[in-house]
């Protein structure tokens, strides 16, 4: 099964890189651009009984800093198109 694993600060975190791809699109003359937010897209090709409780620990330990990161995980392949979850309805969801 493959999944792509979007990985993208959470609102409030300063994003360094999204300022300087900002003021390069600027430099480019590019106009009327609001804002720019940086991320991560992470592909993998696991297993087909992987659980999303599997999929979510990889994240979690891994793929994504908690602290300052979300992540949304869609399933790419053509059968399983219109599943997946993110970090704000993951399996097994903890707060702090």
């Amino acid at each position: 099964m493959k999944l792509r694993i979007f990985v993208t600060l959470k609102p409030g975190v300063l994003d360094p890189q999204g300022r300087a791809i900002h003021k390069a699109l600027d430099g480019l003359g590019f106009k009327g651009i609001n804002d720019v937010r940086a991320g991560k897209l992470i592909e993998l090709d696991v297993a087909d009984d992987t659980t999303d409780t599997q999929i979510d620990e990889m994240c979690r330990k891994l793929l994504a800093n908690t602290v300052i990161e979300n992540y949304r995980v869609e399933a790419a392949s053509p059968e399983k198109v219109g599943t997946g979850f993110s970090s704000a309805d993951a399996p097994n969801e903890k707060t702090a």
